[in-house]
């Protein structure tokens, strides 16, 4: 029977290579850069089959060079001479949402003749990652770094100290799992200290395409340990199926005493007592026996981490501690247990240190309108690299920054761009700069009318403007603010005719013409703007106004000058969407949301207004509440209860704290957000259809409760009996509904349910919409092919382990392809998705008492948790 099993297990073997090397081809999400390549001169590595491409789109200074190398990948080299802090940009598809490892080479090679090794720091954005010290011109240094951005961007910065050029040879960077890697705060990074592959077949390292996420594994040989590995014929397809896909090679083969009765015995000098550090051990039984244990306690430090460990045959087991350890070395023993008649294995380690990440990079609003003012004006400074504040002593030239406190964004407080070369009119990105109280613009070229935005800078204290080419009129609430003495404003007379009189009457004329008709469309846009803002007030007023219940008492109308007061300025941001950026606030100790509408916002009055409407007629335990709302002139704002968890997507990520979720705190938030919609759907009258469901529209309170938030995309059936509305579609790609956007514009309550079906598949899989790294797969697709295979465990996200009740996840995928389905016909009501989700909840309850299940590693193994055919 074991000789038929191993033959079938071998002719598998053969598919499964072919759909490795298949898997090979995508490299989605890689960022492969060789410094100092020639642009144009991109290539495949011969060894890895890795794409490599010059550096030129990812920083802009530095100079290349070339050395004699055998190795591709470290035969060039660029170097900043220029500057002390230079940096590369790296844009990873899943921005701040992704988790990523990032490698860095060095190879000196006396590039400049001058045989003098330099020394340098690395950082990853406001923090220092490493630093650089080779032992001579023709040795390799080579860093990694597992880290998760706080902005969508990720800088990675050489800093020079005065001890030799800096330079860099190769970056890179992977995406990881996010579950993979966990540490005890958010705000921590992992750095490399060793990855090793026990008993292997090659002295060469292991790396792409074997591992999926790139690591390279160093081999480790002991001369006085066995090395096992399997049969020729066994199907090793299984050794990759842990959550962290150690190589199959890697797992392959594992070291053992050669004494039976040995324990196995590791040390490695690690250095700084103070640091903290992690280790992965990895498992695999690969030798086949019968009425024969394997079992063994792993000790480190002296201290037991893990009890009975007994690896599976040919099945990947990773343990690790969610605590660090501390001190200078890392012994670590694997002791057989009383019980074991084989003695211990190892396949593979991996140990990290923890590196602090929790100084923060300036804000993003901040940043991001910086690097555009930077792109309009095509502004030169050397130092105008990487972030704008951060680190302190390296910020740009002409700017400063709010003080590091508390883990806040720095922000930027002051910019002085004078004798700068500008030209065109005043970029609206200044807008973006809230915190800016000075402004120095003077001496350039910037011509049109000086923008009203500039007088909506709440901490704007010093503007210059002096030396331009301005025309029309100073701002009326400029002018105010200047007046009374909140403003310092410097500004050259605009009411002086910048033509000169000459001989010709046509060209005044026509001046005058063009002047005339100038004011005439200023006049009319001024107007249209003030009956828009006047509308949005009356119709919020109105609203105010017919209720006379309790719900009303509730609400009320904030100055903006509350507002700044209420939002300290608007020193804290708790996200950002298309309406504007959200801030924290506080009201009478209370903490709230303040939601401000951006200037450049296209749709905010429409929404600003629909949410508004629908807020004060509506209110259900699940759906957000409002507390006020702010308007003057353009200062446009709601005021919201605050939920101190933020938003169901940065949980799904795992960038929020690092609270993981319960199966069954995810079926109980699934559950709260479907009882809103179904509230929308059945409890209003008339009914109305939100139109945007996805992970980041439902809030989390401080009790995990879900509330469904942002409506200002929200539509109301004309009636009671309405079943559909004719609307442009809008919404989030990939949750929008398809009948409605292929079909027809006819939005009904079954375009809510299928956003809701996709945010269900979120909330089980932990997957976004989109898998980008398979291929730009739809999710609804993804779980439908995985669970062709019977096999829910491929389908719930694998952090869970086994502690969830199998038939409350195959409910609960059954009810969210059902709610997805691409005919809306198919898809159930809110009422039933609601029926369903509690069934879905009460059979989890039921599991829950279960107490006697073997926990290991936070997953519960037992028999009565194995696949249940389907």
């Amino acid at each position: 029977m074991v000789e038929k099993l191993q033959s079938f297990h071998y002719a598998l073997l053969a598919g499964f290579t072919l759909a490795v090397l298949i898997h090979a081809q995508d490299q989605s999400g890689f960022i492969s850069i060789d410094c100092g390549l020639p642009e144009g001169s991109d290539y495949t590595d011969d060894v890895t089959g890795i794409k490599y491409t010059s550096d030129k789109n990812f920083t802009d200074t530095g100079i290349s060079w070339n050395i004699t190398s055998s190795r591709k990948t470290i035969s060039d080299v660029r170097s900043f001479p220029e500057g002390n802090k230079n940096c590369y940009t790296l844009n990873p598809a899943q921005g701040k949402n992704g988790k990523y490892l990032i490698r860095a080479r060095f190879m000196y090679g006396n590039y400049d003749c001058l045989a003098s090794v330099p020394r340098f720091d690395l950082y990853i954005g406001a923090n220092h990652w490493e630093t650089i010290s080779l032992e001579n011109a023709s040795s390799i240094l080579t860093t990694e770094i597992i880290h998760a951005p706080s902005t969508d961007y990720i800088f990675v910065c050489l800093i020079n100290k005065g001890l030799g050029v800096p330079f860099i040879s190769a970056l890179e960077l992977r995406p990881l799992n996010s579950s993979l890697y966990e540490t005890e705060s958010p705000t921590e990074s992992l750095v490399l200290l060793g990855r090793y592959d026990f008993g292997p077949t090659t002295n060469q390292p292991v790396r792409y395409i074997d591992d999926i996420y790139d690591r390279i594994w160093t081999p480790q040989s002991n001369p006085d340990l066995k090395i096992l590995s399997p049969s020729i014929t066994a199907d090793t397809r299984d050794l990759d199926s842990s959550t962290f896909q150690a190589p199959i090679s890697v797992m392959s083969t594992a070291v053992t005493p050669e004494n039976a009765d040995e324990n196995l015995n590791f040390s490695w000098e690690i250095g700084d007592p103070n640091s903290r550090y992690y280790s992965y051990k990895y498992f695999a039984e690969v030798e086949f026996f019968d009425n024969q244990t394997r079992e063994f306690d792993i000790y480190e430090n002296g201290d037991l981490k893990s009890k009975a460990v007994s690896p599976s045959y040919l099945l990947t087991e990773t343990t690790y501690t969610t605590k660090p350890f501390a001190g200078e070395k890392l012994e670590l023993q694997i002791r057989k247990t009383q019980s074991s008649d084989l003695p211990p294995i190892i396949n593979a380690i991996e140990i990290y240190k923890v590196k602090d990440s929790s100084r923060s990079q300036t804000l993003q609003t901040d940043a991001d309108a910086i690097v555009q003012i930077k792109s309009t004006y095509q502004i030169k400074k050397t130092s105008w690299q990487g972030d704008p504040c951060t680190p302190e002593k390296y910020s740009w030239e002409s700017l400063n920054c709010s003080s590091y406190v508390d883990n806040i964004p720095p922000r930027i407080i002051s910019l002085d761009l004078s004798s700068s070369r500008l030209t065109g009119e005043i970029s609206p990105f200044f807008a973006d700069l809230t915190f800016l109280e000075d402004l120095n613009l003077s001496d350039n070229n910037l011509t049109g009318a000086v923008p009203d935005f500039l007088s909506r800078l709440p901490s704007l204290r010093v503007l210059n403007l002096k030396g331009n080419k301005f025309t029309g009129s100073v701002p009326a609430e400029l002018k105010e603010r200047s007046d009374n003495g909140s403003l310092v404003l410097s500004l050259d007379d605009l009411s002086s005719s910048s033509q000169k009189k000459n001989g010709f009457v046509i060209p005044l004329v026509v001046s005058v013409a063009a002047t005339f008709s100038a004011l005439i469309i200023g006049l009319a846009i001024f107007c249209s703007l003030k009956a828009r803002r006047k509308h949005v007030v009356s119709e919020v007023e109105t609203q105010l106004a017919s209720k006379n219940d309790s719900f009303a008492s509730k609400h009320w109308r904030f100055a903006y000058s509350d507002v700044i007061r209420i939002t300290k300025n608007f020193a804290t941001v708790l996200g950002r969407g298309g309406f504007g950026t959200v801030y924290h606030g506080r009201i009478d100790n209370i903490e709230v949301a303040v939601k401000m509408l951006s200037p450049s916002s296209a749709q905010g009055y429409k929404e600003f207004h629909a949410e508004v409407e629908l807020l004060m007629r509506v209110h259900h335990r699940n759906l957000i509440a409002l507390v006020g709302y702010c308007i003057e002139g353009f200062n446009m704002g709601l005021i919201y209860e605050y939920m101190p968890r933020g938003t169901l997507e940065q949980h799904l990520a795992g960038n929020k704290n690092q609270y993981f979720l319960s199966w069954e705190e995810r079926m109980q938030i699934a559950l709260d957000a479907a009882q809103g919609l179904e509230y929308l759907h059945n409890g209003c009258k008339p009914p109305m259809v939100h139109r945007d469901v996805e992970p980041s529209n439902i809030l989390l309170n401080e009790k995990l409760q879900a509330k469904i938030a942002d409506f200002g995309l929200s539509r109301v059936f004309s009636t009671e009996s309405s079943t559909s509305i004719s609307t442009a579609v809008a919404g989030t790609a990939g949750y929008l509904d398809p009948e409605c956007l292929v079909v027809s514009s006819r939005l009904t309550e079954k375009s809510d349910v299928y956003s809701f079906g996709l945010v269900l598949l979120n909330i089980i899989t932990c997957q976004p919409v989109i898998l980008k790294s398979c291929g730009n797969t739809h999710i609804s697709e993804w779980v439908k092919s995985r669970l062709a295979r019977g096999d829910i465990r491929k389908i719930v996200d694998p952090r869970l382990g086994e502690i969830f009740n199998i038939n409350s996840a195959w409910k609960a995928v059954e009810l969210a392809l059902a709610s997805a389905s691409h005919a809306s016909s198919k898809r159930p009501t809110m009422t039933e998705v609601v029926m369903g989700l509690k069934e879905c909840l009460a059979i989890q309850l039921g599991q829950n008492d279960y107490a006697n299940a073997t926990v290991i590693n936070g997953a519960r193994l037992d028999s009565e948790f194995a696949p249940l055919a389907r």
